[in-house]
């Protein structure tokens, strides 16, 4: 499997493609935490068809990675 280092000042991200389900995902962990997504194609359109304002949402990390329940915002 390929896999793919992506980081910044901010974060540190492992990108490969997972091909173990039934269709390809992106995999995507955080290497700082160890949390692990995958994102079907569906879920890939949404992101690259979303407002530049959910974006930033989702880059608030007290929506999630500060909380107690990380991943449940």
């Amino acid at each position: 499997m390929n896999q793919w280092i992506i980081a910044s000042e901010f974060a540190e991200v492992a990108v490969s493609l997972d091909l173990d389900a039934n269709g390809p995902r992106l995999r995507l962990e955080d290497l700082r935490s160890g949390h692990v997504r995958h994102l079907d194609a569906l879920e890939l359109e949404s992101i690259a068809w979303a407002p530049d304002e959910r974006l930033r949402e989702l880059m608030d990390p007290s929506a999630g990675r500060w909380s107690d329940r990380a991943g449940d915002a």
